[in-house]
């Protein structure tokens, strides 16, 4: 079993994902936002199964600072902008085969292993 993690070390709650696989001895395959931004079909992916805008963390400090609050933005044009400023995503984006979680979800993350 092979996990992939995206998001930012920065991000407390990618932080305990990446623990929480680790300490099941879970290979993890870590995507740092830091470094290189998500594609948009991965993207598309998670909007798919969650919906596009359930993807943005509106609490978020980048959110903020990019003044998204009131924006009325299409699907497609949400996923260019998340692509662009991926600290604006909800973390972590985690993706093990077809199964998709967003956000910390560790009950989830525990019948993946069962």
């Amino acid at each position: 079993m092979e996990v992939q993690v995206f998001g930012s070390k920065k991000s407390a709650d990618v932080r305990k994902a990446l623990r929480f696989f680790a300490e099941r001895r879970i290979k993890t395959h870590f995507m740092d936002f830091a470094e290189r931004s998500p594609s948009p079909g991965e993207l598309k992916r998670f909007g798919q199964k969650f919906g596009v805008r359930n993807l943005v963390d509106r609490e978020s400090k980048r959110f903020v600072e990019l003044g998204l609050a009131h924006a009325m933005l299409s699907d497609d044009r949400w996923i260019e902008k998340l692509c662009d400023e991926p600290m604006a995503l909800r973390q972590p984006l985690v993706r093990c085969q077809h199964k998709l979680t967003v956000g910390l979800a560790e009950e989830e993350w525990l019948g993946w292993i069962a």
